[in-house]
């Protein structure tokens, strides 16, 4: 064999990064698989407020993204604040645990989503820093691959703790803090952080509202497509809920993640090929009409095999639109202005997350599951038409 012609290694440090992504996913998806659940059978909490707490959790992570990324340029180093991130995470998994309200779930979610939104810009920063531009598009593959990863692991864990536990909830959330844990000891250990020659002079604001003014009104329609995308595809809570309430025993609750990351791990290629071959909106016209589809299946049939294939509907329209709403929001916003119009985008997006979970548990406490996917189902139609009457460039 040539040598010469032989791929480069990877950096360790982005397969550390990787290999941290997936140890905290098993840990939090763990938690997450039961945790509406939990609150709703073993603390008593109501629909709504499961709303509330997923909305206000979510919410904290869009919006911590914003200034993440912005503190890590300021500060000149990458790995104080992936450490802090990653710890945070890590320190909330046992408080749930230990839980004896609904409030006290909701800081813990909080603790965990600041975690999340702090650790994941300086994180994508470093790879990019230890690792040569030929190689960026293997490293970033390589650490969503591990993470994707944990999304499975964790839930299908959660199946079988339920099980040796006898549906015991606080003993699979203990278990669940070992893999946060060894997440937060590989960022220790295995982490190779590099400071960065003035960071303060090149940190830039992630927002700046003197620029808003040179936003043209096409940007400002990818904001309210944006909104009403986000009005429609609440938090992933109430499909937990839904297939419960269908029929699904409580142990089996996991498989509901589980399904709906299979249909969007191997959708997602394709529909990024999709997007690249013929731009970002057709497959996002293609994602509403899933979506569409998932909420009309989980409104209006009880089933719990209708059920499930409205979670893989849900988990097409995911592989369909992730990431590109950002592609719209790129090219919509000229160059010089897009690090504000990024920071507008994901501030009303997580603004509006909170008041999608919110009102989704509303709907339900006051009208029932059917409400609040009807809901679903005409905001994601109010997207779609907003998409078709854009130009498509």
């Amino acid at each position: 064999m040539n040598v010469g012609t032989s791929r480069p290694a990877l950096p360790r440090t982005v397969w550390a990064l990787g290999f941290v992504s997936m140890f905290m996913d098993i840990s939090s998806e763990t938690v997450h698989a039961l945790l509406p659940l939990f609150l709703t059978t073993t603390l008593g909490a109501s629909v709504a407020m499961v709303g509330v707490i997923d909305g206000i959790a979510e919410a904290t992570a869009s919006i911590g993204k914003v200034f993440s990324g912005y503190v890590s340029e300021r500060v000149g180093r990458r790995k104080p604040l992936i450490l802090l991130g990653y710890g945070l995470g890590g320190a909330s998994k046992p408080l749930f645990a230990l839980a004896i309200s609904p409030v006290f779930v909701l800081g813990a979610r909080f603790i965990d989503r600041i975690g999340k939104g702090l650790r994941g810009a300086p994180r994508d920063a470093l790879i990019a820093d230890v690792t040569p531009l030929a190689m960026r598009g293997r490293a970033y593959g390589l650490r969503q691959a591990l993470d994707t990863a944990g999304a499975f692991i964790g839930p299908l864990a959660a199946i079988g703790l339920m099980t040796i536990f006898a549906d015991n909830m606080r003993a699979v959330f203990w278990v669940a803090a070992l893999p946060g844990l060894v997440a937060v000891l590989l960022v220790i250990v295995a982490v190779k952080g590099r400071e960065q020659r003035d960071g303060t002079a090149s940190a830039r604001t992630p927002i700046r509202w003197s620029d808003l003014r040179g936003l043209r009104g096409d940007f400002w329609a990818v904001i309210g497509i944006g909104v009403l995308f986000t009005m429609a595809r609440f938090s992933e809570a109430f499909l937990i809920l839904k297939a419960n309430a269908s029929g699904l025993p409580l142990m089996f609750s996991p498989l509901v993640l589980v399904a709906m990351n299979i249909v969007y791990s191997l959708g997602a290629y394709p529909a990024g090929a999709l997007a690249d071959a013929r731009g970002p909106r057709l497959p996002l016209l293609a994602g509403l009409a899933c979506l569409i589809g998932a909420d009309a299946l989980l409104a209006f049939d009880s089933g719990l095999a209708a059920t499930f294939v409205g979670i893989a509907l849900w988990g097409a329209h995911m592989a369909l639109t992730q990431g590109l709403m950002s592609q719209l929001v790129a090219a919509r916003a000229p160059e010089a202005l897009r690090a504000s119009a990024f920071g507008l985008f994901n501030l009303a997006t997580g603004l509006t997350m909170l008041a999608a979970s919110v009102l989704a548990g509303l709907l339900w406490d006051a009208a029932g599951p059917s409400a609040t996917f009807v809901a679903g189902g005409a905001f994601a139609l109010a997207a779609i038409l907003l998409v078709a009457r854009r130009p498509a460039h």
